[in-house]
């Protein structure tokens, strides 16, 4: 798909390509498809200047946009491999995973540098780290250099005798790092022909709609490559959310978006804004619940799709907010495995999932061709994937094991914006079982203890033994809940005498 997205963006040099919102929402043009190429162009003529070959590393700490999908564009072109420096995974993890890959060369904006420079008190209060890049290698600057910034990445490197990578799809085509939150963090190797899987999945589900007729040309919100690519292939423009929930609502109400991807907390913060959406809405990288899709679908959105995902399968499966709303079992009913995807669960319970688009292998380690979620989860009679919980997060209780996730679907009522429930230490390897519910704004706590009270009791022997209404910290890059501080949250809580019995 990265083939045929070059092609199509030289096709039509005039139309716009990437955009972005003013802060009355208003879009604005931040790249046609004639100025991708064109910085793509003179990236891989800068890199092959440099002496960069197929198979070379390069690290990439280039936010979102314009910029960065044309250094993945070139470093496509060239054969070579992208490590991106996520600076949410953590400095220590980039550190350590990155000695195995040996960049020969690092890419990075002003921000990232400042990130990983003089601003590194200030980024840390917003979990944001990356270790010192010229410890890594050689730096080069993408976009404006600031004080104290690398060297630009040249521009002016002759262009003729650039080649273009003829070389094995089995190749490696990206690293990428997951979240310094896990246990295990580890570097996440997708090949090019498990990334071009992937894009092309992506691709089947957002054109996977009869009505939409000649409307593959309206604008797409969402600033990931998966959406990226897909969406500027066939020829969509492509709007980077805004970063304010109250722009993103004036960004959504003037774009009127056909398809829209947000994180679960970028769609909380919207919905929070008064955002009102239409078309298809698609929400991933984090927990959605049944009732978060149903209020996306009640502020205007035709269909609200919750897409189960991993760093190491992009996507995996998908559901629409109707058929989760109507499933009535245990569990988070996450969809059917997408086309090509095998899931199965293991003897544990603990499910497995292979296809095209899983990664190649861990940086360092072997391939295996099964992806190990760290989900506990079943199959339903239709084959649909059902999540019971994160196998690390069970909850030993008077010997009985709890599962989080097999219950937590129940906490999410009319009102609630976000529940977990934690394990709450209570001596001789005990645990009290917490329920931690974040009310919606204005929603009065003792109307949803009301609301909360049958699902609660259909918990049986599952149910919490204490109940407290509080803001859920999160954690990562895609702001998923923190259960560990969530629980350390709820001991100091009930220290002091706060929440009730469930």
């Amino acid at each position: 798909m990265l083939d045929r997205l070059e092609h199509a963006l030289r096709a039509r040099p005039e139309r716009p390509a990437v955009l972005s919102a003013t802060r009355t929402g208003a879009t604005r043009v931040s790249a046609t498809r004639g100025e991708l190429v064109e910085l793509a162009d003179a990236y891989a003529a800068a890199l092959h200047a440099r002496g960069l070959r197929p198979g070379d590393t390069v690290g990439v700490a280039v936010r979102p946009g314009p910029r960065a999908l044309a250094v993945l564009l070139a470093l496509w072109r060239l054969g070579l491999r992208g490590a991106v420096l996520d600076p949410g995974a953590g400095a220590e993890v980039l550190r350590a995973r990155l000695a195995l890959a040996r960049p020969a060369l690092v890419l990075a904006d002003a921000a990232a540098q400042a990130v990983a420079g003089w601003a590194r008190t200030l980024a840390r209060r917003a979990r944001l780290e990356l270790p010192e890049l010229a410890g890594l290698g050689p730096v080069a600057t993408v976009g404006p250099r600031l004080p104290g910034c690398a060297p630009a990445l040249e521009r002016g490197a002759p262009r003729t005798g650039v080649p273009v990578y003829g070389g094995t799809d089995a190749a490696d085509a990206v690293i990428v790092f997951t979240s310094g939150t896990t246990s295990r963090p580890r570097a996440v190797v997708h090949s090019r022909a498990g990334l071009a899987a992937g894009m092309d999945t992506v691709a089947a589900l957002f054109t996977a709609d009869p009505a939409a007729g000649g409307r593959c040309a309206e604008p797409v919100l969402g600033g990931t490559f998966f959406v990226l690519v897909p969406s500027l292939t066939r020829g969509a423009p492509v709007a980077l959310p805004a970063r304010s929930p109250a722009v993103l609502a004036r960004q959504l109400r003037r774009l009127r978006p056909r398809d829209t991807y947000l994180t679960p907390p970028q769609l909380r913060d919207a919905l929070g804004a008064g955002a009102r959406f239409g078309g298809r809405v698609w929400t991933g990288s984090a927990p959605a619940s049944a009732a978060l899709l149903d209020r996306v679908r009640a502020a205007g959105a035709d269909e609200a799709w919750g897409v189960y995902a991993l760093t190491e399968l992009f996507p995996a499966a998908a559901v629409e907010s109707r058929e989760k709303a109507a499933f009535t079992g245990a569990g988070d009913l996450v969809g059917a495995p997408l086309p090509g995807v095998r899931a199965v669960a293991d003897g544990d319970g603990q499910l497995l999932l292979a296809g095209p688009a899983a990664r190649d292998r861990y940086l360092g380690e072997r391939p295996d061709p099964w992806v190990r979620t760290g989900d506990r989860a079943r199959l339903d009679g239709a084959g649909r994937i059902v999540l019971e919980g994160r196998c690390k997060d069970m909850v030993l209780r008077r010997a009985e094991n709890i599962y989080p996730g097999l219950y937590e679907p129940g906490l999410h009522v009319p009102g609630v914006e976000l529940g977990v429930l934690v394990g709450v230490p209570a001596g001789d390897g005990d645990e009290r079982l917490v329920a931690v519910v974040q009310p919606q704004r204005g929603v009065p706590e003792p109307a949803l203890r009301a609301a909360l009270s049958d699902p609660l009791r259909r918990m049986g022997t599952a149910r919490p033994d204490a109940l407290l209404f509080a803001r859920i910290p999160l954690s990562g890059r895609s702001r998923k809940p923190d259960r560990a501080a969530a629980s350390e949250l709820a001991a100091g809580l009930l220290a002091a005498g706060r929440g009730g019995p469930a």
